[in-house]
């Protein structure tokens, strides 16, 4: 006889059947839910099970339903729960939720204890209740401050100490973030164009800047191949079967014996006249093919917008130079720190590079984590000073392209302009537009358009009232982040001004050869291509010292200062 083990009940799954709650709590509840002092243990896990559910949709249980803590008590939990606004913390996080019934536990088993250093048990569970508001009151403070600055918490309080963030939150650097955080209010510009960073994913957006060759399918006459099946009279083919018909070649052998029988042979007669003789059916169709218009969709190319790509990596290049004291440093912070909220927020790695002077460059990674946290509370709290070097950061956020994960990435350059980058990188950067698809966005911080950033930046941002966000007020004066192209056109460096540019060797040879006579200086103009700007009516002491000039400059001689 076979006996079906599977079939046969454990020896202990009835005893064992209560504590199935333990299978679904986490392992930070097992202790304080099985060795605690208020209670059984049968209906205490079940309500621990009921309390974590409701917490983690935002809600509460009934309390008469849990069986636990006693109904009494239970009501007043709830009722602490309800002023704390608790569940909306909890709501979808999990890990928060079980820290708050860790605390119930821990404070409702002090109750006993209470009890025995001579309080009363109405008194006992005063002290137990005011003690876990005192401490959840102060947690959900530090809570609110989070939420003010990052909108969502997400994984922030993940396995997050609570003493290094209480302390973290009572520093002046964080007074700081929420000082910054209030700013970003005032400049939704500076917000949207730093959530459309990144090359991840498509939105529905068309963007005009990237367009590639693309066939589109346009609708056309053309001539296409028809086949049909034309019926033939009289055409031999395949035998089908059997029907009523005139034609005596393909009657059957029994209509011919009529013929042969002298009455019959009139039968025969009236049935070939009404063509009702049977005879075999032959397949008498032919298939003709001929040409014919018909709509067809033809594909042409075309150059057309591609769908945005959003939501990517993010490398944030950050002047922090003396040159950006005041309000230029205000925007500046705010620019990582609305980054730090982005990547936050929608789970994107971000990367920022501090940098000032030569060698002086500050790797920063924003994580959502207490550690980033820590970072940049400790950036946005100092002060800027020292040179501008942008050579730098540019060298390593090109250098982390080539990293996994970081090929996707946009790069942000907030700065005053006031900086140049060498002609070989800023090579590279162009190299890495064009092959790579990176697009440098430009936060323009000051009151006038300079060179490096235009040559650097895909676009750029101009932060016109920098100066408000400072000590004093005042607001910018120039009317156009074009004032270097309207006014200075050859000073930007294009293919049509390096060609036009005479070198110093040749503007030194020029003048060697004794172009010194008058009109020399627009001979030297012409043979730079820019016969326009040569000085009219000059005359020859003028001629030869605006040469002398112009030899100096285009030699690289002139120690005097210089402009953008």
């Amino acid at each position: 006889m076979k006996i079906d083990i599977a079939a046969r009940p454990l020896l202990f799954e009835s005893l064992e059947a209560p504590l199935a709650p333990l299978e679904r709590l986490p392992r930070s509840l097992w202790l304080g839910g099985m060795t605690h002092s208020q209670g059984t243990l049968v209906p205490r896990l079940a309500a621990l099970e009921a309390w974590r559910a409701a917490l983690l949709v935002g809600g509460l249980p009934e309390a008469a339903s849990t069986g636990w803590p006693p109904e009494a008590l239970g009501l007043r939990v709830q009722a602490l729960f309800a002023e704390l606004e608790l569940p909306r913390y909890c709501g979808g996080n999990p890990e928060l939720g079980d820290t708050v019934l860790q605390g119930v536990l821990f404070h409702l088993d002090l109750i006993v204890d209470y009890i025995d250093r001579g309080a009363s048990a109405d008194e006992a569970v005063e002290m137990a209740l005011a003690a876990f508001r005192s401490d959840w009151s102060e947690r959900c403070g530090e809570m609110d401050a989070l939420i003010e600055v990052f909108g969502d918490l997400g994984d922030l309080l993940k396995n997050t100490r609570w003493d290094l963030l209480r302390g973290l939150l009572r520093s002046s650097g964080w007074q700081e973030v929420v000082r910054i955080r209030r700013l970003l209010e005032q400049m939704p510009a500076l917000v949207r164009v730093i959530r459309q960073l990144g090359r991840e994913r498509p939105i529905e957006v068309l963007d005009e800047a990237s367009q590639c060759t693309a066939a589109v399918m346009e609708e056309a006459l053309a001539l296409r191949a028809r086949t049909r099946s034309v019926h033939v009279p009289d055409l031999p083919g395949q035998t089908r079967g059997v029907h009523r018909s005139g034609r005596i070649a393909r009657m059957l052998p029994a209509e011919a014996m009529m013929l042969a029988h002298p009455r019959l042979r009139l039968v025969w007669h009236a049935r070939h006249a009404e063509r009702a003789l049977l005879a075999y059916e032959d397949d008498d169709r032919m298939e003709e093919v001929r040409q014919a218009h018909a709509p067809v969709l033809r594909p042409t190319p075309r150059r057309a917008p591609e769908r945005r790509m959003e939501m990517g990596a993010m490398l944030v290049c950050v002047d922090t130079s003396g040159s950006m004291q005041g309000g230029a440093e205000a925007v500046a912070k705010a620019v990582v720190l609305e980054a730090a909220r982005a990547a936050h927020a929608q789970r994107r790695p971000c990367h920022v590079f501090a940098f000032s002077g030569p060698d002086e460059v500050v790797d920063l990674e924003l994580g959502a984590d207490l550690g980033g946290l820590e970072r940049l509370t400790q950036f946005l709290g100092q002060t800027f000073s020292g040179g501008t070097d942008i050579c730098g950061p540019l060298e390593r956020a090109l250098g982390r392209l080539d990293d996994e994960g970081w090929q996707l990435a946009d790069l942000l350059i907030a700065s005053d302009g006031e900086f140049g980058a060498t002609p070989a990188l800023a090579g590279r950067v162009a190299r890495a537009r064009t092959e790579a698809g990176l697009r440098v966005q430009g936060i323009l911080i000051g009151d006038r358009e300079t060179i490096g950033l235009h040559e650097l930046a895909t676009d750029i941002l101009w932060v016109r009232d920098w100066r408000r966000f400072g000590q004093g007020d005042g607001c910018s004066p120039v009317h156009s982040s074009r004032l270097t192209a309207d006014y200075f056109p050859g000073a930007l460096r294009t293919p049509e001004n390096r060609d036009a540019t005479v070198s110093g060797g040749e503007a030194s040879a020029a003048l060697r050869a004794g172009r010194r006579e008058k009109g020399g200086i627009a001979n030297l103009y012409r043979s730079a291509g820019r016969e326009a700007n040569a000085p009219e009516g000059a005359s020859d002491g003028a001629t030869s010292a605006a040469s002398d000039g112009a030899a100096r400059g285009a030699s690289g001689q002139d120690d005097g200062p210089r402009t953008d």
